[in-house]
């Protein structure tokens, strides 16, 4: 499968997630079949501003197609902020977010917001284009509720403007993520454009993303909660997809082996104290669905050194294997 001029190893993709698709998690998800991942999504204007925090977010992981993703609502800003992501992180493409619902982003007129204007959508999307020479691309929703669901005219615009993908969330904004993702909408914007469309929502099982794959007429697809503490699901999607046996999840030992992988390479990022915090959400993440764990997800909710993060996914695997 080709996207965006590169040949992908699969049709898989990790959705960008704020606070969790940092550069750790996004390099475990390629090691295991994330054929394109996304950074977490950075303002526009702390960019321009020269905030290091924000710079901090864009690393580039090695072993997938890596996009930087930008937010904002100001065309001149927006296409500097491109500009400055793109030298910071030397990522291959870059990413603008038109879908966040989140009220502190949509409220200031950024992410999802931009649905209600389309016509702004369509600027910002020509001036990133004309400031940087790699792909750019859009997540987004299907509008901002139900009675305005106008993702295929804005898709359109966005086509119009340049866009080389549109990846759709099958939910309007103020669905946030209840209910259901509704993939017979995004086979609309399949049908109605001729760049990449890449569906989203709802996928976590192989039957569900064949079923997307029907209802949506999409051969691209991004997972998001799927992956939480489980970034064996792209191996799993990927084999559905490819019509091969769907590999087994690995033993327990093999998923804690991952969530210190997945740990040392927070550590080297963000140094040992924000791992360890982080380590907190990452390890209950791996624990879901297995038995009699809620003693140890207890222990993990307190770790604050590396030494607590080893020795307590050591008993892990010695007691509850």
């Amino acid at each position: 499968m080709r996207f965006l001029g590169r040949e992908l190893s699969g049709c898989v993709f990790l959705a960008p997630m704020a606070g969790v698709t940092d550069y750790a998690y996004r390099t475990i998800c390629a090691r295991h079949g994330a054929a394109v991942t996304v950074t977490e999504m950075v303002s526009s204007r702390a960019l321009v501003y020269q905030d290091k925090k924000s710079k901090s977010l864009l690393r580039k992981n090695d072993g997938s197609l890596c996009g930087a993703q930008i937010f904002g609502n100001d065309p001149a800003i927006m296409a500097e902020a491109a500009k400055l992501a793109l030298t910071h992180s030397g990522c291959d493409f870059i990413d603008i977010n038109m879908g966040c619902p989140m009220p502190k982003i949509a409220n200031n007129g950024d992410g999802s917001a931009l649905m209600k204007d389309p016509a702004l959508a369509g600027r910002i999307v020509r001036a990133v284009k004309d400031a940087v020479n790699v792909p750019v691309t859009v997540k987004t929703r299907l509008g901002w509720d139900k009675g305005s669901i106008n993702i295929v005219p804005f898709a359109q615009e966005l086509e119009a403007n340049g866009v080389d993908a549109i990846a759709v969330h099958g939910r309007t904004k103020t669905m946030l993520y209840s209910g259901v993702a509704d993939w017979d909408a995004i086979r609309k914007v399949t049908e109605a454009v001729s760049v990449p469309v890449v569906a989203n929502g709802d996928i976590f099982t192989p039957r569900d993303i064949l079923r997307c794959k029907m209802h949506s007429g999409a051969s691209l697809f991004a997972v998001g909660r799927a992956a939480f503490g489980d970034p064996w699901v792209f191996e799993r999607l990927n084999a559905a997809l490819e019509g091969r046996e769907i590999p087994p999840l690995p033993c327990l030992a093999e998923r804690m082996e991952t969530a210190l992988a997945q740990f040392s390479l927070a550590c080297e990022d963000k140094g040992e104290h924000i791992a360890c915090l982080e380590a907190r959400k990452h390890l209950a993440w791996y624990l879901r669905g297995v038995a009699h764990s809620a003693y140890y997800k207890e222990q993990i909710s307190r770790l604050s050194t590396p030494e607590e993060v080893h020795a307590v996914v050591k008993a892990i695997v010695r007691d509850l294997r």
